[in-house]
């Protein structure tokens, strides 16, 4: 009976936490997963104020009156770049966001579109080109014809973006 009171109020406390489960036609994967924050480290992901950050910077406070301590977590959104800061307690459950790398060979650009091959053979053309020296490089190295090269895209939470290129030999 002890048992049986344990999981249901432990599963309360998960629904409360996390939210409930929805059954969808889409895979039902959440874009994050939990994590608490004295266990997040420099250069690991978290979601701060809602958006996937890269972490630069994490500190701890020293405990206060109570004997709580806090984290102070400073991360570079990965996909604008802006900076965000948050405090948070040490045993505050963050959200981190699944984020997956991949490359895609390029097949050309057109009108400030990056066109490029996906995993099934099928052309992409979804790709804005770019801003900056990485997208100038993209433009020019498909401008003199040259096609021995990938680029390569984070994404994470719904969202995509071309991060680099690199050399790519058929041979």
């Amino acid at each position: 009976m002890a048992d049986a009171l344990y999981l249901i109020l432990t599963l309360t406390l998960l629904r409360s936490t996390y939210g409930e489960f929805e059954s969808t036609n889409e895979a039902g994967a959440k874009c994050t997963y939990p994590m608490q924050a004295s266990r997040l480290r420099q250069n690991d992901h978290v979601m701060l104020k809602g958006r996937p950050c890269k972490i630069v910077e994490i500190g701890s406070v020293a405990e206060e009156k109570h004997g709580h301590s806090k984290v102070t977590i400073v991360g570079v959104d990965i996909f604008t770049g802006q900076k965000y800061e948050e405090v948070v307690p040490s045993t505050h459950i963050c959200d981190a966001p699944h984020v997956s790398r991949k490359v895609y060979p390029v097949m050309g650009v057109s009108d400030g579109v990056l066109e490029t091959m996906d995993d099934e053979g099928r052309l992409r053309r979804d790709w804005k080109l770019p801003e900056g020296d990485l997208g100038k490089e993209i433009q020019t190295r498909v401008d003199r014809g040259d096609v021995n090269f990938l680029v390569t895209a984070l994404s994470a939470c719904g969202e995509e973006k071309v991060v680099g290129t690199k050399e790519y030999n058929y041979y």
